[in-house]
């Protein structure tokens, strides 16, 4: 891992604009735009966040609810609060990326609704639309052409 990211950090490829190793919560700090972890490590990432997202929300909804000034103060916050749980909803933000296959390939949710579904197929049809398979079978041919080992006596 340590040698793929100094690779990368010094390819230097115009359309990649490289943070290096994030931890876990640079995730939710919005740190970077794309992380990229091998699966294991990356379904603990996405279920600790979900999981967490419920376990405040559950939190959130007893706490309003307790008394009623806090009742009063969701009703106000509510508009907040939709737009809130809108930006949250798993099932509009669906579809995690496979990369480095020939092709485009998106993993849905498990439990994603109709609605959730159709994200992922979004996330796919961008893909395919912005041509980036291409762009980076591209930026790895430039890449390439940067770091070929010198020809030695052997190559000759």
């Amino acid at each position: 891992m340590k040698e793929a990211g100094r690779l990368i950090r010094e390819a230097s490829l115009p359309t990649i604009s490289y943070h290096g190793f994030v931890e876990g919560d640079d995730i939710g700090k919005g740190t970077v735009d794309v992380v990229v972890t091998e699966g294991f490590t990356g379904n603990i990432a996405l279920k600790a966040a979900e999981g967490t997202a419920r376990q405040i929300a559950t939190l959130l909804r007893e706490s309003m609810s307790r008394t009623i000034l806090a009742r009063i103060g969701y009703l106000l916050a509510k508009p907040a609060f939709d737009r809130l749980r809108e930006k949250m909803d798993p099932n509009k933000v669906n579809g995690g990326v496979f990369l480095g296959l020939n092709g485009i390939v998106i993993k849905s949710h498990g439990s994603a609704n109709p609605e959730g579904f159709a994200a992922a197929i979004d996330v796919g049809y961008d893909m395919a639309r912005n041509d980036l398979n291409a762009k980076i079978a591209q930026d790895l041919t430039i890449y390439h052409a940067k770091h070929q080992p010198p020809a030695g006596p052997e190559a000759a």
